[in-house]
């Protein structure tokens, strides 16, 4: 039955293994889309579940099956427990992104482990999830898949722009909305992070005290992605295979790589915005906290800069893709072909029942 108030749960892992986010929300829909966000989580990942999310793109489809059991197992009971914390008891559904384990769309594959039918047994609720794999089978690139949540939620902003573990995009284009991932963000810099024993360099202190290596900075800036137009995304792969080799070959101090990353995501999400000069762009995701990548971005960047209340930096994805889910349910597109280059627009994901 199409509603016009829904309250369900989104959930939201990122590839920069922050952990997971859940937020319980509600959904209005009376000419136009608003929204409530009223508890949220982030239940940070164990050093195990770290090891084992960090090498899933080094296995097999046996071994991801067997992880991705276990790994529904344990979403469900990170979910119970959000439940039982809140004493959630009006839920229309569960609306769950689940953990990208493999992403190559242009092999015509993409998996995100904790999607199994199993999840809504163990919760006892309704579950939307699995949102990527149907765009992908359609011809797209499966991602990104919050652009349509930036469309009807925060219309106020000419572009809406996410740091999480890669930099992407979404605004309106010719009465279109386009949306791409930009470069890498969150999944490089914390990568060098960890070899000084840190999991992120906070407010980009470390970074901030290196030096910029022009060789290095070039290196990265020529690469062939960014001269690709849209749609086009990027996973781990793409970073192990294009980003660290080059990193690495010139044997710089963790301090001055982190500094260069930092110019580098700085030059590329301007060289995006700045196409059009008198406009406001939302940020949100855990990148916002780094102070100096916002300084940097800011001095190359010629638009208005708008950073959001901590609920919107932190579970911006997680609210949407609760909407998402909504949208499944009411049988409505949830997912853009002017964003992900699929063959038309579609009502992704996948509805399991208890």
């Amino acid at each position: 039955m199409i509603k016009s108030r829904y309250n369900v749960i989104g959930v939201m892992s990122g590839t920069s293994l922050d952990g997971i986010d859940l937020a319980y929300l509600t959904f209005e829909c009376n000419k136009k889309w608003t929204f409530e966000i009223l508890n949220v989580v982030t239940i940070p990942y164990s050093q195990f579940w770290l090891e084992k999310l960090s090498k899933l793109i080094y296995l097999n489809l046996n071994d991801l099956k067997q992880i991705d059991v276990e790994y529904t197992v344990y979403l469900s009971n990170v979910i119970n427990s959000f439940i039982d914390k809140y004493k959630i008891k009006d839920i229309d559904a569960i609306c769950s992104h689940g953990h990208t384990a493999l992403h190559q769309p242009k092999k015509g594959f993409t998996y995100q482990i904790g999607n199994q039918k199993k999840i809504a047994k163990l919760t006892q609720h309704k579950v939307v999830c699995d949102f990527r794999v149907q765009d992908v089978a359609f011809g797209g690139q499966g991602a990104p898949l919050v652009p349509i949540g930036d469309q009807l939620l925060f219309s106020d902003y000419k572009y809406c722009l996410n740091l999480g573990g890669f930099a992407n995009v979404s605004f309106e284009d010719n009465n279109n909305r386009i949306a791409f991932d930009i470069c890498p963000v969150n999944i490089v810099l914390n990568h060098y992070s960890k070899i000084l024993g840190l999991e992120y360099d906070a407010n980009g202190n470390i970074a901030s005290e290196g030096k910029v290596d022009s060789l290095l900075l070039a290196k990265l800036n020529a690469l062939e992605f960014y001269k690709l137009d849209f749609p086009k995304s990027l996973g781990l792969e793409w970073v192990n295979l294009n980003i660290i080799p080059i990193i690495d070959s010139h044997q710089l101090e963790v301090k001055d790589i982190l500094r260069t990353v930092v110019e580098h995501i700085a030059v590329q999400i301007s060289s995006v915005l700045n196409k059009q000069t008198t406009a406001s762009v939302l940020i949100s995701g855990g990148g916002v906290y780094n102070t100096f990548l916002i300084e940097r971005l800011k001095a190359f960047c010629k638009n208005e800069i708008v950073i959001p209340s901590k609920l919107i930096i932190e579970y911006k994805e997680a609210l949407i893709f609760g909407l998402l889910g909504v949208l499944k349910l009411r049988g409505e597109t949830n997912c853009l072909a002017s964003v992900t280059g699929a063959s038309h627009d579609h009502s992704s994901g996948t509805i399991y029942t208890i």
